[in-house]
Parts: C-alpha cells; sequence; structure tokens
C-alpha cells in the first residue's frame, strides 16, 4: 500500500501559523470560570485571522466558552493548567449538522496545540439538553430516552478542512462524539489523549471520509468506539489513514470502521497498538450500508481483556446495496479474550445483550452473494477462556443454519447469538490466509476451534490449536471447497 502522501502532508507544520503570539487576557477573556467568553474568544479568533494569523494563548485558568469557529491561520494554544469550559448551557452552542465546541469548516493551517484541556462537561449539558427538549422548547427524536448525537455537543467538529493539526492536548467529557473530522485532507493528531466517558455515544476519534490522516503516540479512553472511521457518502471516500503506537480502551470497540460505510475505505495501515478492556471487538471492520472495505493493514497489536479479538462482515443494511470487503492483512496480534464482561466497573459499560451466548469466536461474515474476499493472518495469537457449554445455547456443528444471516442488522460480533466455534468462525468468505495462527481454549469447550461455512479457497497452514478436549474435530468445514486444513 501507498502512504507516502500521509507521511508528506506532516511537512505542512513548518509553513503553519507561527506569525504571532496573542494571549486571551488582550481580548478580555477571562480565566475565571464563570464569565462567558464567547464572543471574546470569537472576536480574538477573527482578529488573528484578519492580521495574518497565529496563536490565541490561553495561559493557566478555566475558560468558560459556548461554540467557537476557528478561521484559517489560526491556533487555539492551551498551556499546561489552561481549561477551555464548555458552557452547561444548550442554547450557547450552534448547530451545523452536528452540535459543538470549536467548529471548522472549509479552513485551512488551524491547530489546536499544547498541554492544555478542553473539557466539555459533558454529562451536565447532556442532562440540560434532555431538559429543554422535554420542556418542548427543542424538537429531538429522543431515541432511548436521551437525545440525538447530533443535538449533542461534541468537543471539535472540523468539515472540510485543510491541514489540521491537533497536538499534546486532552479532550476531556464530550456530551456526544468527541471530534470529527469530516472530508477534511491532511490532518495530524499527534500525542493527544482522550477521556470522554461522560455520557453515550463518546466516540473518542471520528475519521469521515477524510484523506491523509496521521493519529500517532496517542492515548485513548472513551465510552463508545475508540478510533473510528466512517464514510457518511456514496461519493466520498475514507482513506491513506496512519494509526501508530495509540493506547486504546473502550466500552464499545477499540478499532472500528464501516458502520457508517456508503462510500468506502482504502489504503488503511494501523501499526504498533495497544488495546484493553475494551468491551466489543479489538479489531472490527464492516462493509454494511453499500460501500466498500479494501487495502488495509494492521500489524502488531497488542490486546488484553478485550470481548472479542477480529470481527469482518459484509451486510445490507442498504437494500439492493451490498458492500464489499477485500485485501485484508492482520499480522503480529496477541488478543487476550476474557470470561467476563471486559468493561465491567467503567462509566457506561456496554450492555449486556444477545444472551444467553457463551464466548463468541473471532469471525469473518460475508453474504451469499457477497463474500468477503483476500483476508490473510499472519502470526496471529488469541487466548480465549473456553468453557463454553451446549447448555447455554447449543447451536451443533451439523446444523449451521440455525445461525440467522442478518443481512440488515446492526454489526457486531455478538450479532449472530451463539456461534458455533470457540476460535474461529467463518463463513461466505474467499481467498482465506492463515498462517501461523495459535488459538489457544484455557478450559474445555464443546465446539471445535474452527468452523467454516461456505468458504473457498482457503489455506489455513501452519494453525496451532491448544485444547483441553483433544477427543473433538479441531477444525469443522461445510459448503467448502479448495481448503488446506491443519491436523490434529
Amino acid at each position: 500500500m501507498n502512504y507516502v502522501r500521509t507521511a508528506l502532508f506532516l511537512l505542512w507544520a513548518s509553513l503553519s501559523v507561527q506569525a504571532k503570539d496573542y494571549p486571551a487576557s488582550l481580548f478580555g477573556i477571562y480565566s475565571d470560570g464563570a464569565t462567558l467568553n464567547t464572543r471574546s474568544i470569537q472576536y480574538a479568533i477573527d482578529h488573528i485571522h484578519a492580521n495574518g494569523g497565529g496563536r490565541l494563548v490561553f495561559y493557566v485558568g478555566r475558560y468558560l466558552t459556548g461554540s467557537v469557529h476557528l478561521k484559517s491561520n489560526v491556533t487555539l494554544h492551551l498551556e499546561e493548567g489552561a481549561v477551555l469550559m464548555g458552557s452547561l448551557n444548550p442554547f450557547d452552542y450552534d448547530r451545523h449538522v452536528w452540535t459543538a465546541l470549536v467548529f471548522g469548516e472549509n479552513q485551512q493551517n488551524i491547530a489546536i496545540t499544547g498541554k492544555g484541556v478542553i473539557d466539555g462537561q459533558g454529562r451536565q449539558l447532556a442532562r440540560n439538553v434532555v431538559n429543554v427538549i422535554q420542556k418542548g422548547l427543542v424538537k429531538d427524536q429522543f431515541r432511548f430516552d436521551r437525545p440525538e448525537a447530533e443535538a449533542r455537543a461534541v468537543l471539535i467538529y472540523f468539515k472540510g478542512c485543510q491541514r489540521v493539526k491537533l497536538q499534546t492536548v486532552t479532550l476531556r467529557n464530550a456530551a456526544s462524539w468527541v471530534q470529527i473530522y469530516d472530508q477534511c485532507r491532511n490532518v495530524q493528531l499527534s500525542g493527544i489523549t482522550v477521556d470522554s466517558k461522560a455520557y453515550w455515544n463518546n466516540d473518542g476519534i471520528d475519521i469521515v471520509d477524510s484523506d491523509s490522516v496521521s493519529v500517532t503516540d496517542s492515548y485513548i479512553d472513551s465510552s463508545d468506539d475508540g478510533i473510528c472511521l466512517k464514510s457518511h457518502e456514496a461519493s466520498q471516500v475514507c482513506q491513506n489513514i496512519y494509526v501508530r503506537n495509540c493506547t486504546i480502551r473502550s466500552s464499545a470497540n477499540a478499532i472500528k470502521f464501516g458502520t457508517a460505510s456508503y462510500g468506502g475505505f482504502r489504503n488503511i495501515k494501523m501499526v504498533q497498538n495497544k488495546v484493553y478492556d475494551t468491551y466489543r471487538s479489538a479489531i472490527a471492520l464492516e462493509a454494511v450500508d453499500g460501500g466498500f472495505v479494501e487495502n488495509v493493514e494492521i500489524d502488531s497489536l497488542v490486546a488484553v481483556n478485550t470481548g472479542n479479538a477480529i470481527f469482518l462482515r459484509i451486510g445490507e443494511r442498504v437494500k439492493g446495496k451490498k458492500g464489499r470487503l477485500e485485501n485484508v492483512r492482520l499480522s503480529n496480534i496477541r488478543v487476550e479474550v476474557p470470561a467476563t464482561k471486559a468493561d465491567a466497573g467503567y462509566e457506561y459499560e456496554g450492555p449486556i445483550e444477545d444472551m444467553p451466548r457463551n464466548v463468541s469466536p473471532s469471525s469473518i461474515v460475508g453474504m451469499p452473494d457477497a463474500l468477503v474476499n483476500n483476508v490473510t493472518l499472519k502470526n496471529v495469537e488469541i487466548i480465549y477462556p473456553g468453557g463454553g457449554s451446549s447448555m447455554v445455547a447449543n447451536v451443533p456443528t451439523t446444523a449451521l443454519d440455525k445461525v440467522p444471516e442478518k443481512p440488515t442488522a446492526y454489526p457486531d460480533f455478538s450479532m449472530f447469538g451463539e456461534l458455533p466455534a470457540w476460535g474461529f468462525y467463518v463463513r461466505h468468505a474467499q481467498n482465506i490466509r492463515f498462517d501461523n495462527v495459535k488459538l489457544t481454549c484455557l478450559k474445555k469447550d464443546y465446539r471445535p476451534a474452527v468452523v467454516l461455512d461456505d468458504v473457498k479457497q482457503a489455506n489455513l497452514t501452519p494453525m496451532f490449536i491448544t485444547d483441553p478436549d483433544r477427543k473433538k474435530q479441531a477444525v469443522y468445514s461445510a459448503h467448502s471447497s479448495g481448503l488446506t486444513l491443519p491436523g490434529r
């Protein structure tokens, strides 16, 4: 894959907004945590933009604000000890598709830097949004007894921007998704910290239909998906994405893309990342809305206490538009799956759902007329707790048709309920290669390690299976052809 553009765009920093520093106090911006500074901050941004660009510098203190709009060649610089605080009043925020604290729309050379904090005060803000909805002041679908995600303020919403940088800042407590980069180009997120468990839908980072994005040396702890790629428009592609040396914890999925997959994803590379205490999948790649996923490489990932290791899925949530998922390489990966709930004790835990079922295997699942194609797993080790019992939910390998297809369902590793394998379940796929894959089951499990159903041209050697129950068949295949399977 070609990631040259992703690397070259980093050179933009030397040409960006270094013209002049402006202290926040120059514009009558108060750091007392009580004065609403929205108009003063916006005036400062507009002034700096009109005078050739520069940095608006916030020193130690707490700066209360509603929505502000970042302009070209302007940097918000938060010194250590500076906190940009979101207002608790829902009417202090603008809504341009999304509600946000910091907007940037069709701007260039914009940045947020420094060791300070942006704190959305999201829990109380979200509750205040609920109050104005219930009073009839704001209309909202109010599904699941909560406001729609777009009605709650994200911390950052950048749309159509070029040459964007976030560096070393901490983003805390959004009322919705934390940060969105929508149809942006040349985005650098470096050394940032996301600590957002204040409310529902707290995705750590959302990259939507953007081109040439790097996320490096960052820490993400979120109550929803950690690093999430989306494609909202059929005419757009999310491409040339590079993620390196990040640590992720999530009460949903750690690395996920494709829940919104109307366009496509291509040329994605993720290396040397860590995942822990994550409720759903360490890796979830999904093409379920008519778009495509292609040319994805995930290398050197370690995941501990994670509810599921790998989930690849093609679906058809838009009638008549089947997804496409191909050319995926997963290498040098080690995952430890627990017997218990991986995010137990965290605020806003993932829901207990699709029960009863035993611990789910990793899965690669397409559709009968849309096969997952060309997936390679090399040097992959997954350790499972075992202990699966047929008394919980028996789906014997002789009755694979009991596993539902669910083409229109929301994609997630637990969507099929009980699966007939403890290690890997592969259905409706072709050109699958396992090279030095190690599957370990710590306790006896009534299921075989691997089940292949409607799989064409698969090579599962070398593969090493450790299972306390050596008497049962390790790999079971049905309706498949062109298989090379490991011996016992």
